[in-house]
């Protein structure tokens, strides 16, 4: 009976094991590429602040520069001079477009940085507002730090302070 018992628990244990490690992996956001001081992270030049006014043409996955991970990303339409632009949000695992009910269709604000990456012209974002009580930030402010590189206690005291 014993050995069928040690085998058998051996087995659970590994799959238990195997299970948390799964789960532990899933809670921490896919962010490869996208970290404070990283080559893509040094497009962003918070001097260099600007916005528009758009409309949502497409919600879109992106992949800025080579290794990164996947990326949230929108062609907006500009109300100014009708051209498309392409709005990097930031990765994946961390930015949730629907947290502001945002679609296809709707009028926004960008702010953010106008970059050139992969020889093309894109605006990295700081802060999507659809309304007066939708918005969606992904960066500080004042000096650029993408919230996704932040431990939660910093985004929590972001969000505490309004930024």
């Amino acid at each position: 009976m014993t050995r069928i018992l040690n085998p058998l628990l051996f087995a659970v244990l590994a799959l238990v094991f195997i299970c948390s490690q799964a789960s532990a992996a899933k809670d921490k956001p896919d962010i490869a590429g996208w970290e404070k001081g990283g080559a893509y992270d040094k497009f962003y030049d918070a001097k260099e602040a600007d916005s528009f006014k758009g409309k949502v043409e497409q919600i879109i996955e992106i992949v800025p520069l080579p290794g990164m991970a996947k990326g949230v990303g929108l062609v907006v339409r500009d109300k100014k001079d009708n051209k498309t632009e392409t709005v990097h949000l930031g990765p994946k695992d961390f930015v949730d477009v629907e947290s502001i009910g945002l679609r296809t269709g709707d009028t926004i604000k960008v702010s953010g940085v106008w970059a050139t990456i992969g020889g093309k012209e894109v605006v990295m974002a700081s802060k999507i507002k659809k309304d007066e009580g939708a918005e969606l930030k992904v960066r500080r402010s004042k000096d650029g730090t993408p919230w996704w590189t932040l431990s939660p206690e910093e985004l929590a005291q972001e969000k505490k302070a309004g930024n």
